[in-house]
């Protein structure tokens, strides 16, 4: 008996001995938050495993031996970890998973907020993670900027165009601030044209996080009075090299990054788009509508740390954009374009100094091109542009007391200009100069800001302001921002801000003769109210009022048709800009917004708003011509599977207006007496995206599948005004039809 029984302890004991348990828990290497569905996989043997809901797994009697464990989902980089398994050894992983969009870590870098904002001191920021805009950019397109679209408070009607307009204040009044330089016309874009289409010159694939600034922007960002969209970009991968393939049914590109020496004490990134839509316009339109253009960009990104405290980054990105309509002269207008090309180049180098003590300081120089040309049928030149410049920007954050930070910035740019639009007649033959103008500018700049955060950090108050000066404007503003954010708890927050803001004439306006130095700068004050209740760890519900009063808006009063006392007063095409334009924007936003990894996440937001104009020099007032009454925005995204992600868009907005002074009989357009009181239909547009990952041993295929615009719906966007009838008052106008249903699809190849 005691035989037995020593027998069966020990052979007990041997077995334990020789059962081995690998164990460990997966996290998002930007949050920390743990992933659930995240496969893994012992390379080579039946052993695999599926992540639980607190992200943890567990491999059982695994034999003593050398492996390599694959963790894998999609939208997340593969992660491979080699390790050799002794007998009876149990070990435990710690694995990190970084977004498909975010440098791969070998460590978790920021354990944040879900909703943490970018700057503290903004009250009306929204932020978008590159994972989003990835989703969210649409496989058709692969535009960021198309993914800021479906944010709180963002109107487009127009599924050609990437831009957008915010609260009623259209692009031109929106700051493009691409890794803290401030971009001028960053698409490609046939320029000169109304009725053509747009997209973003960067790659969504380089973009690491999107932040919409909709009120009350911080004192930094500069010469803008309608919003700042904030675009920062990644660096490459510190920790090996990799190669991405990307493919759709409008264009293709490739993107490859590594460290920089054995050290890795840097990265490199580099990245080639090659579009392809245009032959798929050709080979399907009747009439080769000018959003046919063609493109090619290519972005790179070098990042080294020189010592522990200094660190600097060049960045290069360039694109081209052309038109080719020659097959189709025959049938083209004398003043259609039938070539052009857009070409855009920019070059920027950054640094950073972190000392020990409680400072920080950054300075970025950049330089910019940009240069576009246009022929007609009989290659005349329809128009062409050239806009170059040199800037420098500097900023210093001190910690000079505990919870007491201050910023100074300043900044300078040299400005340079010029361009024309010109129209031809036949019989005799004439040419009409619409537009010319050439000139250059310096202008700077610089701000001051103090924050304190008391009350172990409840209450934050904020207070600055700027200067700006421009050689070629008078005078020079002064622009003071205000907030203030209470937390009585910690999961509500009360944010109120204040603040003006100046934006100079673009010099195209300062120089033409249909402008001139004499222009002022369009002014803005900004007031918002926002309160935000977190309903658990990863959901919040937020509701904002704000109003915006805009003056010395540029605007040209007589330039468009209309009637006047019942007589037909006829188009300008000599009408003057001036800073006649004086109006408000005001209304609400609410979102209600869940971000994790896990579960369902993403947003609904629904957004009421009138903006109203009213233009001094001839006493009209009107709805703006972005005036949007309702609005609604929905993202949900969803990993059913290791292997599979849902998402759907759904965007709806009230009809912009048409633009002039026009009504609407039936089927016809009559010049009217009051200006954008005829809009066009409702916008509503529904898009379902699938996901799908195949893992292999060492690569993963992603393949993507879309179908946009699901119900079909017809919308409708302002093409062109051509013209009327002076007996009848009868307008002609054109609008064009927007995408149809439309399934597309692409895939992703990383090795």
């Amino acid at each position: 008996m005691r035989v037995l029984l020593c027998g069966l302890i020990l052979g007990g004991w041997i077995f334990a001995r020789t059962e081995s348990v690998i164990t460990g828990v997966v996290r998002d290497a930007r949050t920390g938050e743990t992933l659930a569905r995240v496969r893994i996989v012992l390379l080579g043997t039946p052993w695999q495993a599926r992540t639980d809901v607190e992200g943890r797994f567990e491999l059982r009697s695994v034999p003593a031996g050398q492996y390599t464990l694959q963790a894998v989902t999609v939208g997340y980089r593969m992660v491979r970890r080699s390790f050799t398994l002794g007998e009876g050894q149990s070990i435990e992983f710690e694995i990190l998973l970084s977004p498909e969009t975010f440098r791969q870590v070998d460590s978790i870098e920021v354990r944040a907020d879900p909703f943490e904002p970018m700057r503290a001191e903004s009250p009306s920021e929204v932020t978008m993670s590159g994972s989003e805009v990835k989703n969210l950019g649409s496989v058709l397109a692969d535009d960021p900027l198309r993914a800021a679209q479906a944010l709180p408070g963002v109107s487009s009607n127009d599924d050609f165009d990437g831009r957008f307009s915010l609260r009623g204040a259209s692009w031109e009044r929106i700051g493009l601030y691409l890794d803290d330089v401030l971009l001028h016309v960053p698409f490609h874009t046939l320029q000169g044209e109304s009725a053509t289409g747009s997209m973003a010159v960067f790659n969504g694939d380089m973009v690491e996080m999107l932040a919409l600034h909709a009120a009350v922007p911080p004192a930094r960002f500069a010469d803008r009075t309608g919003g700042i969209l904030e675009v920062t970009t990644r660096e490459g991968d510190r920790m090996q090299r990799g190669v991405r393939i990307t493919a759709s049914a409008s264009n293709a590109a490739i993107m490859a990054e590594g460290p920089l020496g054995r050290s890795r004490r840097g990265s490199w990134l580099a990245s080639a788009r090659k579009s392809y839509f245009q032959y798929i316009i050709r080979r399907t339109a009747t009439n080769e509508p000018t959003l046919a253009f063609g493109f090619t960009d290519a972005q790179g990104k070098l990042s080294y740390d020189l010592t522990t405290n200094h660190h600097v980054n060049l960045a290069v990105m360039e694109g081209y954009a052309d038109l080719d309509r020659t097959r189709s002269r025959p049938r083209l207008g004398a003043n259609s374009v039938m070539l052009a090309d857009n070409h855009i180049t920019l070059a920027s180098l950054g640094w950073r100094y972190t000392p020990p003590a409680r400072l920080l300081v950054t300075g970025r120089a950049a330089w910019m091109r940009e240069r576009f040309d246009n022929l007609s049928r009989d290659e005349l030149p329809l128009a062409g542009g050239y806009y170059g410049e040199w800037s420098s920007t500097g900023h210093l954050t001190w910690m000079w007391r505990d919870e007491a930070p201050v910023e100074i910035g300043a900044s300078a740019r040299r400005l340079r200009a010029d361009g024309f639009v010109y129209r031809y007649q036949f019989n005799p033959f004439l040419v009409r100069r619409l537009d010319e103008y050439r000139g250059s500018a310096v202008r700077s700049g610089g701000y001051l800001q103090q924050s304190l955060r008391p009350w172990h950090g409840r209450l934050q108050l904020t207070a600055g302001g700027r200067w700006d000066r421009h050689g070629a404007v008078d005078p020079a503003p002064w622009s003071p921002t205000a907030s203030l954010a209470l937390l009585p708890r910690a999961t509500t927050r009360i944010h109120l801000g204040w603040g003006r803001y100046a934006q100079f004439p673009d010099l195209h306006w300062l120089y033409s003769f249909l402008g001139g130095r004499g222009l002022r700068p369009e002014r803005a004050t900004h007031y918002t109210a926002a309160l935000e209740q977190r309903i658990g760890e990863r959901s919040r519900v937020r509701l904002e009022f704000y109003r915006r009063e805009d003056r010395e808006l540029l605007f040209r009063p007589l330039y468009e048709a209309r009637l006047a006392g019942g007589r037909i007063l006829p188009q300008r095409l000599d009408a003057p800009v001036l800073n006649s334009l004086r109006g408000r924007a005001q209304g609400f936003e609410i979102l209600l917004q869940q971000r994790t990894a896990n579960r369902l996440t993403g947003w609904i937001s629904y957004a009421y708003g009138r903006t109203w104009m009213r233009d001094t020099a001839t006493g009209h007032e009107f709805p703006a011509d972005f005036d949007q009454k309702h609005g609604v925005n929905l993202y949900l995204g969803y990993r059913v599977r290791p292997t599979v992600h849902l998402s759907m868009r759904w965007i709806y907005g009230s009809g912009f207006p048409i633009p002039g002074f026009l009504r609407r009989d039936g089927d016809r357009y009559f010049l009217a007496e009051q200006r954008n009181r005829t809009r066009l239909p409702a916008y509503h547009r529904g898009d379902f995206r699938i996901n799908k990952a195949f893992v292999f041993d060492r690569w993963k295929l992603t393949l993507y599948g879309e179908v946009i615009n699901l119900t079909n719906h017809g919308n409708y966007r302002f093409d062109s005004f051509n013209g009327y009838s002076a007996r009848t008052g009868q307008a002609f106008i054109t609008l064009d039809k927007m995408f149809p249903v439309i399934p597309s699809a692409g895939f992703l190849l990383e090795f």
